[in-house]
C-alpha cells in the first residue's frame, strides 16, 4: 500500500476576510533518475563529506553539521552571523498565510516566470473546509487566476493560484529580477528574409506532425542508457541497442533537405537510446608465423 505523501507546507489560504487551512504537496518529482554514489578508490566504501576549518590545527579542524552557524558576508573574509532565533523572528505574514492580493488573466502571466507546480487542498475538520470550496467555485466561475504570496525555502515568492479539478493548483512565479530580457540574447540575431515556399513546404511537414501532447511517450532516454550500462557492469548483460546514423552535414542544400522531410513526415523515426559504449572483446591471439618467415 502506498504512504500518503508528506504536505510540503501547511497553513491558511485567505481572500479578504474569507480565510480557510490548506496544505500544499508537490506536483513534480525529479523522476527515477540514475543516482551515483561517492567511494573510495581503493576499498569501495561510501565516502563521508567532512565539514573542516583548515585553520585550525589537526584534530579540530573537522566539526558536526549540526553545529554550524549561518554566516553572510559583508566583506571579504568577514562574517555576520544569524543565530535560529533572528531568522524565527521574522514573521511575515505569508509565512503561515497565502493572501490573495489580485485577479489577473492567465495570458498576461509571460510563461517565463512560471516556476514550481503544487497541489493545493482543504485541510482540518470537514467543516473548515466550506470557504475553501467557495473560494475555488468563484475563482472557476470567474475563469481568473490569484495572485499572493508565500514564504517557502527561506524566501518569499510570488504565487499564482489556478482551479484544478477539486483542488487548486498553485504554482511559484519568479520575480522580475530573476527573468533575464530576452533582447540581450536575441538581440544578435541578423534579420533574415525566409524563402516563401521553403516556407510553406516547412508548413506542411508541421500539419504532418501534429498531435496531441501524451506525456507518457516522452521519457529519458539517457537514464534508460545508465541503467542499462550499470546492469552491463553487474554482470546482466543486455543487447546493446543499435546505432544511431550519423546526423546529415549542415552543408546541404535546403530546399531538398525540406521536400525529403516532407516525404518521409507521415512516418516519423522511433525513438532511440544514446548509443551505449559497446562491451570490450577479449584481446585476440596474435597470428601464428608461417613456418620459414622471416623474423624482423
Amino acid at each position: 500500500m502506498a504512504r500518503s505523501p508528506r504536505p510540503t507546507w501547511e497553513g491558511h489560504l485567505r481572500l479578504s476576510l474569507v480565510t480557510c487551512p490548506v496544505a500544499l504537496y508537490k506536483a513534480t518529482s525529479e523522476g527515477e533518475g540514475v543516482h551515483f554514489h561517492l567511494l573510495h578508490p581503493e576499498t569501495h566504501n561510501r565516502v563521508k563529506q567532512a565539514w573542516k576549518d583548515p585553520t585550525l590545527p589537526e584534530g579540530k579542524q573537522e566539526v558536526a553539521r549540526s553545529d554550524l552557524l549561518h554566516g553572510y558576508e559583508v566583506e571579504k573574509g568577514k562574517y555576520v552571523v544569524i543565530e535560529d532565533e533572528d531568522i524565527r523572528s521574522i514573521r511575515l505574514e505569508s509565512t503561515k498565510t497565502i493572501q490573495i492580493e489580485r485577479f489577473v488573466d492567465v495570458n498576461s502571466i509571460d510563461r517565463l516566470y512560471w516556476d514550481v507546480p503544487y497541489y493545493m487542498v482543504p485541510s482540518g475538520r470537514p467543516e473548515l473546509m466550506e470557504p475553501f470550496a467557495v473560494i475555488r467555485d468563484a475563482m472557476r466561475e470567474a475563469g481568473r487566476v490569484a495572485l499572493g504570496r508565500v514564504v517557502m525555502t527561506g524566501r518569499e515568492r510570488i504565487v499564482a493560484l489556478e482551479v484544478r479539478h477539486k483542488g487548486l493548483l498553485m504554482t511559484t512565479l519568479h520575480a522580475a529580477d530573476e527573468v533575464r530580457s530576452d533582447a540581450d540574447v536575441f538581440g544578435a540575431i541578423p534579420e533574415l528574409k525566409s524563402d516563401r515556399q521553403m516556407v510553406e513546404i516547412a508548413q506542411a511537414i508541421i500539419a504532418k506532425q501534429e498531435g496531441e501532447f501524451d506525456p507518457s511517450q516522452f521519457h529519458d532516454r539517457y537514464a534508460d542508457a545508465l541503467r542499462e550500462l550499470v546492469m552491463e557492469k553487474a554482470g546482466n548483460a543486455i543487447a546493446a541497442p543499435e546505432e544511431a546514423p550519423a546526423p546529415e552535414s549542415n552543408v546541404i542544400d535546403l530546399m531538398d533537405a525540406l521536400r525529403r522531410s516532407l516525404k518521409g513526415a507521415d512516418a516519423p523515426a522511433p525513438e532511440k537510446a544514446p548509443a551505449k559504449r559497446p562491451a570490450k572483446k577479449p584481446a585476440a591471439e596474435a597470428p601464428k608465423r608461417r613456418a620459414g618467415a622471416r623474423r624482423g
